[in-house]
C-alpha cells in the first residue's frame, strides 16, 4: 500500500499522486475513480521499475507540509 496525496484539479477532477514515485500521477472524477486509476498506474510504474533492473522507493513520508 502506498500513500497517496488527493487535490482538487482545475478541470473538476481529482488529482492524486504518489509522493513516493515521482510522476506517478493520475486523476478521475471522483475520489473513488482516481483512488482506482492510481493503483493502476502505481502496479505499471513498478513493472517498469523491476525491468529496468532498478530500486523501487520505499513508501516513507517525512512530512508533508500544508501552506494556507
Amino acid at each position: 500500500m502506498r500513500q497517496v496525496l488527493l487535490t482538487p484539479g482545475e478541470d473538476g477532477y481529482v488529482v492524486v499522486e504518489v509522493p513516493s514515485l515521482p510522476g506517478c500521477v493520475s486523476q478521475g472524477r471522483t475520489q473513488e475513480e482516481a483512488l482506482e486509476n492510481i493503483k493502476d498506474a502505481i502496479q505499471l510504474y513498478i513493472e517498469v521499475l523491476k525491468d529496468r533492473q532498478e530500486p523501487i522507493p520505499s513508501d516513507h513520508l517525512d512530512r508533508i507540509l500544508l501552506v494556507v
